[in-house]
């Protein structure tokens, strides 16, 4: 769970494309090291990169290392945790059973977990597109902080969730449930009489011949598999850990870049499931249409085209794999971080650019221009897109930034006048004015893609600046020391006469002090109370975003 938002899921105008041949495989090749290069250090944790047009590689490397501790580096054959890309091997695992005759898609649940509440009203359908409404047991109170770290039996982690208050009626709603991918595996598992990762192993990993794709299982040596890092306090740290019992068919499986492009071929070529059901996997219907979402699949756009996608983010590992159909073009990325250090890319971002160069429809490399102060001043406002969101534009230290109310400050580099692009490069912003030349709102394209979503701009005052006021070392050493929540870990700390926070995995922040218990992180929009008896501080209280989330001390 990311309380500190990294990015702001803010994106941009599409411009016209740029090329209309594709890059030939040295081409690629450059611009897919550079990435890598740019990206990831070469004496930290990494990654491995694929991208492929067809069966042609184009580029395969890696730069980083498998493990830091001992210098070992990552090679383009490293094994890596994938997370939620297994729930596009669990789908279509269940699928090979509809096509035998042991599962319909219709059934409802408690064909298969008779006991399972509400069952008979929750279909297999349901549970594969997010539909179910279940309960998903990472997001349970308490789970992260350590009940994660068992090894459990199917039966028992269906267990942790099944009495869990539901989220929606099924059918009615939409939402990312890792729990119904846990029942997609116990439906697996009914159907074909042994454990869900067993049959996938028989009935696609051998068959396509994916050698290193299997369940990251924590009791077996795995060849060639990386160890897994977060980010703390700036520096690497081995991620957390949690039994690989339970990510089930939700996200535990292990995999190579080279093992996903073979899976993308066979999948998207019609060698694993048959026609109608493969539709089912990529065609979003009912109220996952909204969402774009099919069986395991996101099915979106770039570049004017169809986009089929899936990410993974699980403890130590982050992954993106992606196919173009018309190009027939994939990219697979899997690092052994399950943070994005600042100033970095999050593996869908490398993957997008990538995929569009690879296509000859490159993202533009935004050309910086250096607008006059009074010309950025000008453009400061609140930009309100519905009555619950608005985003708060303005200049701090030269810059344009945005922040939406209670989230990240992100800086817009300026390419245009009245035209900006954000920090992962593919999101942009236009201003748009009026006949009089008065700023009217704000144009906000996503990924670089579509028509973008229009934000009038309000009359509403911009949020205040916090006034920070000095503190004695003993007010500051109160407070100081590492927090826990449900997994989460929240350290504060001094570097000379200053507090910093940061959350394990992510960048740390500069708390102003408005009062010896309370703190503000003005660029992240959070404030931080810590209990006021005497001594060191016993519980924090974190304000974010509309969320209130209380920490304790760890010992």
């Amino acid at each position: 769970m990311r309380l500190w938002i990294l990015s702001l899921a803010l994106t941009a105008a599409s411009l016209p494309a740029l090329a209309a041949t594709p890059p030939n495989a040295a081409e690629v090749a450059r611009f897919a090291e550079r990435q890598l290069q740019d990206n990831y250090p070469a004496d930290g944790p990494g990654a491995a990169l694929l991208v492929a047009r067809g069966d042609q590689v184009l580029f395969r490397g890696a730069r980083g290392e498998a493990s830091v501790e001992l210098g070992v580096p990552l090679t383009p054959d490293s094994v890596f945790r994938i997370g939620s890309v297994t729930k596009q091997f669990a789908a279509a695992g269940l699928l090979k059973l509809v096509e035998a005759g042991k599962v319909s898609l219709d059934d409802p649940l408690s064909k298969y977990l008779p006991d399972y509440p509400n069952a008979a009203h929750i279909s297999v359908h349901q549970l594969l597109n997010h539909t179910s409404g279940v309960k998903s047991y990472t997001g349970i109170p308490g789970v992260m902080a350590g009940p994660i770290r068992m090894d459990l039996s199917t039966a028992q982690l269906i267990d942790t969730f099944k009495n869990q208050p539901v989220d929606f009626a099924p059918g009615a709603q939409w939402a990312y449930n890792n729990s119904g991918y846990v029942l997609v595996g116990a439906v697996i598992e009914a159907a074909s009489g042994q454990p869900w990762h067993a049959y996938l192993q028989q009935a696609l990993f051998e068959p396509l011949g994916l050698k290193h794709t299997r369940w990251g299982d924590d009791h077996a040596l795995i060849p060639g598999q990386v160890q897994g890092y977060t980010l703390s306090q700036g520096r690497p740290a081995p991620a957390n850990y949690a039994s690989m019992s339970q990510p089930h068919a939700a996200g535990a499986l292990v995999s190579t870049v080279d093992d996903l492009l073979r899976w993308n071929r066979a999948l998207h070529e019609g060698k694993v499931v048959r026609a109608d059901l493969y539709a089912k996997m990529i065609q979003p219907e009912g109220a996952a249409l909204k969402e774009h979402y099919g069986y395991g699949i996101e099915h979106t756009r770039l570049r004017d085209g169809d986009l089929l996608a899936h990410g993974g983010g699980i403890f130590g590992a982050m992954s993106f794999l992606l196919y173009l159909p018309g190009s027939d073009v994939t990219v697979a990325i899997v690092q052994n971080s399950d943070s994005v250090a600042p100033g970095k890319r999050a593996p869908e971002v490398l993957a997008r650019k990538l995929a569009a160069y690879a296509i000859g429809r490159p993202y533009p490399e935004a050309q910086a221009i250096a607008p006059a102060p009074a010309q950025l001043k000008s453009l400061e406002g609140v930009y309100r897109s519905d009555p619950k969101t608005a985003r708060a534009i303005q200049v701090v230290d030269g810059r344009l930034v945005s922040q939406r109310f209670g989230g990240q400050r992100v800086a817009m580099t300026a390419i245009g006048p009245d035209e900006f692009v954000f920090e992962d490069g593919l999101s942009r912003l236009r201003f748009e004015r009026d006949a009089q030349g008065a700023v009217t709102g704000t144009r906000f394209y996503a990924d670089g893609e579509g028509e973008g979503s229009f934000s009038p701009r309000t009359d509403e005052p911009l949020p205040a600046a916090t006034v920070a006021i000095a503190l004695p070392a003993a007010a500051r050493e109160r407070v100081a020391g590492r927090y826990t929540r449900e997994g989460m870990v929240l350290n504060v700390f001094q570097q000379g006469e200053q507090l910093l926070a940061q959350m394990a995995g992510q960048p740390s922040f500069v708390l102003a002090a408005t009062s010896p218990t309370r703190f503000a992180i003005d660029s992240v929009g959070a404030v931080l109370e810590f209990a006021p008896e005497s001594g060191p501080a016993k519980t924090l209280t974190l304000r974010q975003g509309g969320a209130v989330l209380e920490f304790q001390r760890a010992p």
